[in-house]
């Protein structure tokens, strides 16, 4: 209430027009009761009994050109209500899901690129060949199912399907998009993995190619003859960048924009707890790059470039459907407000509600000049 009363766009334009008419500058107070109190007992002894109402007034204003009653009586936006409804508006963006699933299945099917491995090159390349710390089966689990669980809590809080259908519509972008550029860039590159010696030769004896091919003076030698299983070599050529990491940052990223904006952040009160709710998540995928290096699958460049391509993937696809967290509106998604200005309920949204800023101005100047009775 405190949102939509005072800090929302409409009521934004509104206070502004206010205060402009006043001539004075007044940062807006965090709560209904705290406005009140301070334009009674400070502002308002400068001021007549009848201009001491515009608060009453200007809010008043802003519930009637909302429809509050509307929104909050029977409003609720539902899995059930209007969940199919979203989704059909939507359902080109789900077949875009499926065929970026598609495409990451076969990234994974093909053969990446052999890159030349020298004998010269295996100094860097024969770190111990050990399991996962964080198994393939468990980065979906906390870079999907994690802010999943986070966005039903909100949803069975709020009930705003709107919210919740793009949140998962955005996340699934994020860690799809992500995966499928991370493929396509391991199976071009081929990199070797830290570990490649024992991947390429499980009984420690390496064997090379005499001289490079078409090149028979080179005091080189030539390419690895691989002797071990062919799963186990496809996958050493798989070490750019770091598909743990990417995955982790463009799920738990993107849950990061999302908690900016539910818990308003950027609303320059300098709450630092705040902070640390964002960081959370992006810590959580940080150590999941760490165990990537500790595990001597993947060389630090690797993991640093997949959580900057994973960030950066939840970035756009976050802003694709929500607002910056620091905008007035940032706590819902554009649908949600796009919803509201189409809705037969005469329900406006807040770009259009600015304009009643001018409307009202002839109500706020009528309270401002009336003469102070008794």
């Amino acid at each position: 209430m405190d949102h939509i009363l005072l800090h929302c766009k409409v009521a934004h334009a509104l206070w502004s027009e206010a205060f402009l008419i006043f001539g004075i500058q007044w940062e807006m107070l965090k709560t209904i009761a705290s406005l009140l109190f301070e334009w009674r007992n400070c502002l308002g002894k400068c001021l007549s009994n009848v201009r001491n109402m515009v608060p009453a007034c200007l809010m008043r204003i802003v519930w009637r050109s909302v429809k509050m009653p509307d929104i909050l009586g029977g409003g609720a936006h539902t899995v059930r209500s209007h969940g199919v409804a979203v989704a059909k508006i939507h359902k080109h963006d789900w077949l875009i899901l499926l065929l970026l699933v598609v495409i990451e299945i076969g990234l994974n099917i093909i053969e990446p690129f052999h890159h030349f491995v020298g004998e010269e090159m295996m100094t860097d390349l024969k770190y111990p060949l050990k399991g996962n710390t964080i198994p393939f089966w468990a980065v979906p689990i906390i870079a999907i199912l994690l802010p999943f669980v986070i966005f039903l809590i909100y949803y069975f809080i709020k009930k705003d399907v709107y919210d919740l259908h793009h949140a998962i519509l955005g996340l699934l972008f994020s860690v799809l998009i992500t995966g499928v550029i991370t493929d396509a860039i391991k199976d071009a590159v081929g990199r070797p993995r830290p570990d490649f010696f024992w991947r390429c030769f499980p009984d420690g004896k390496p064997a090379f190619y005499p001289t490079i091919a078409g090149n028979s003076t080179a005091n080189v030698s030539g390419d690895v003859m691989c002797s071990g299983i062919n799963s186990v070599i496809k996958e050493g050529y798989k070490s750019f960048p770091s598909g743990h990491t990417s995955w982790s940052f463009a799920g738990l990223g993107f849950l990061a924009w999302y908690l900016s904006g539910k818990v308003r952040a950027f609303d320059r009160r300098g709450h630092v707890a705040k902070l640390c709710i964002i960081f959370l998540p992006l810590l959580v995928a940080a150590l999941v790059g760490v165990s990537r290096v500790d595990d001597y699958w993947h060389h630090w460049q690797d993991v640093f470039a997949g959580g900057l391509l994973g960030t950066t993937i939840a970035s756009f696809c976050y802003l694709q459907f929500f607002p910056p967290p620091y905008d007035i509106d940032g706590w819902g998604p554009h649908a949600y407000f796009q919803m509201l200005a189409e809705s037969g309920n005469g329900n406006q949204s807040s770009a259009t509600n600015v304009n009643h800023a001018n409307v009202h101005q002839s109500e706020l100047q009528s309270i401002y000049i009336q003469p102070q009775h008794g």
